[in-house]
């Protein structure tokens, strides 16, 4: 039997094609995952701001707590790393607590902590990062933000969330500090395609077990010079003991000019 030697060749040329395009959705949605994730991290940071907030804390039979808050940001030099500063106002029992979480790219974020009954500023460790913010359903990681290259991303799916069309990407740790020091085995993130916002995002537990839902609502473009958004309205709610946290923020400056003097101890001490 005479076989035909450019038959052969042109199905082996198939094969190696078909199994290259094959491969190419796999690598390219891995890139474009990190991509997407890099752009999510830096989408909300303006250049500086002011704020007043309410939180409100509700537990699983609808008990509140209400908390008002005065904020502010501001970039470092580097243009990167974030420092945000938050002062409780009302009610008397929380009033004069200060939070100070500070973005390092190349360490540990530094967190600090003033409660006004110990008259003393507290920084945290790595390890308090999975703890909850100030009694709130998020936790001082997901406040500061989870640092993209400590996960490993891929896009899942894509979903229609509000009425805005995302992409559906899964983070996992890379290793098991990572995952320690968050408190997460996964996270799941509904991020807008043309915006590059968090629409909404699940949490799952060291156990696997889904353990947060978060939704951010009203996101506004505030700074449009360097096309940055922030969310007016934040949920979290923690599906296993059913208490969620609401923050509104009820004013908003950006771009004006912030002191580095609200992001020191000293700041945190004042009364």
């Amino acid at each position: 039997m005479k076989v035909d030697v450019s038959v052969l060749k042109s199905q082996a040329l198939i094969a190696i094609l078909g199994t290259v395009f094959w491969l190419a959705p796999l690598s390219g949605s891995a890139q474009s995952a990190i991509e997407i994730m890099e752009k999510n991290f830096v989408i909300t940071k303006v250049t500086d701001s002011e704020s007043e907030a309410t939180f409100i804390l509700r537990n699983k039979s609808g008990k509140e707590r209400v908390r008002k808050t005065f904020g502010t940001t501001k970039l470092k030099e580097n243009g990167i790393d974030n420092m945000r500063m938050t002062r409780f106002i009302e009610p008397t029992d929380v009033r004069g607590m200060v939070s100070l979480l500070v973005e390092q790219s190349a360490k540990d974020d530094d967190i600090w902590l003033y409660l006004p009954s110990m008259k003393k500023v507290r920084r945290l460790v790595s390890s308090n990062k999975r703890d909850s913010f100030v009694g709130t359903d998020f936790s001082y990681g997901d406040v500061i933000g989870h640092k993209v290259q400590d996960w490993e991303h891929s896009i899942v799916g894509e979903e229609l969330v509000d009425g805005f069309e995302c992409f559906i990407i899964e983070s996992l740790p890379k290793s098991k500090t990572i995952a320690k020091n968050s408190g997460y085995s996964k996270r799941v993130g509904w991020i807008q395609k043309d915006t590059f916002v968090a629409r909404k995002s699940e949490m799952y537990n060291l156990s696997g077990a889904l353990y947060k839902q978060m939704s951010f609502k009203n996101i506004e473009l505030v700074e449009p010079e360097k096309n940055r958004w922030t969310a007016r309205e934040l949920r979290a709610l923690n599906v296993i003991s059913g208490h969620s946290t609401v923050i509104k923020v009820d004013k908003l400056k950006v771009n004006v000019g912030v002191k580095n003097s609200f992001f020191t101890t000293r700041y945190m001490e004042s009364e």
